[in-house]
């Protein structure tokens, strides 16, 4: 057995689409995971999910054979390597802007010679059916996705030197922070021509260095964009996004 083959897909330049789980009720997860994503991304940075939540849909996402992400909280290090002990196929760490913390992110999270990752995968194993740990390590540097969040003007300023580090395997987008970042008022327009142009250079700059890029996408329509810019991994929407729209759209209907 093995992890679900996320790198594979994104290598044969499949598109990869996420759902992005704020919400910790089980049943959410399952639903997000029934439906046609390939991947479920889950979010602790802003999202209500504690490691107890993380570990139960992590297994969720395996039992249903897909892949799970998970984003952490900024400089979360050392829940990076916890998340990917209990099964997740990637991790996604916020606010690096430099060689220093984005290579810190890679020793976390890749056994050596890549990194100094501590060894503890047991229920990563049981979840995947591998046949023992030694199975799991000799592929975990491969299988396990490291991304490193591109949001701040620092990272853009870094971003080749970030994108050469070895065993960094892509980059993840979030467009609102970086619109901000990049904004001379502090102004949120994640869909403005500055921000548009630094979307199409990460990605552009990924794939000259041999790395992936993910972003976060608020709407199907950019999900879309974002794929034709050579993005192969998007996160849409997300479940309160969905639930909320969803019941708007149910009420306006029924009382037209």
């Amino acid at each position: 057995m093995a992890l679900p083959g996320l790198r594979q897909r994104l290598a044969d330049g499949s598109f990869v689409l996420s759902a992005w789980s704020s919400l910790t009720d089980p049943h959410i997860h399952e639903a997000l995971l029934r439906a046609p994503f390939d991947a479920l991304t889950f979010d602790q940075q802003h999202g209500l999910h504690d490691l107890r939540s993380i570990e139960a849909g992590i297994a969720r996402a395996a039992f249903l054979g897909k892949p799970s992400l998970v984003r952490l909280p900024i400089e979360d290090r050392a829940g990076a390597a916890r998340v990917l002990d209990l099964g997740a196929s990637g991790v996604i760490m916020p606010m690096i802007e430099g060689v220093e913390d984005a290579g810190a992110f890679v020793a976390a999270v890749k056994y050596a010679p890549l990194g100094a990752r501590s060894f503890g995968p047991t229920r990563a194993v049981e979840l995947h059916g591998f046949t023992g740990a030694v199975a799991y390590t000799a592929v975990a540097n491969a299988e396990t996705l490291a991304f490193a969040m591109i949001e701040t003007a620092a990272a853009m300023e870094n971003l080749e030197a970030i994108l050469a580090i070895d065993g960094l395997d892509g980059v993840f987008v979030g467009p609102s922070d970086l619109s901000i970042a990049l904004s001379d008022t502090s102004a949120w327009d994640p869909e403005g021509a500055v921000a548009d142009a630094a979307v199409r250079k990460i990605a552009s700059l990924a794939a000259a260095a041999g790395k992936f890029a993910g972003i976060y996408a608020a709407t199907a329509e950019d999900a879309r964009r974002y794929r034709g810019y050579g993005y192969g991994y998007a996160c849409v929407a997300s479940d309160i996004g969905l639930f909320k729209a969803a019941a708007a759209a149910l009420a306006e209907s029924a009382k037209a």
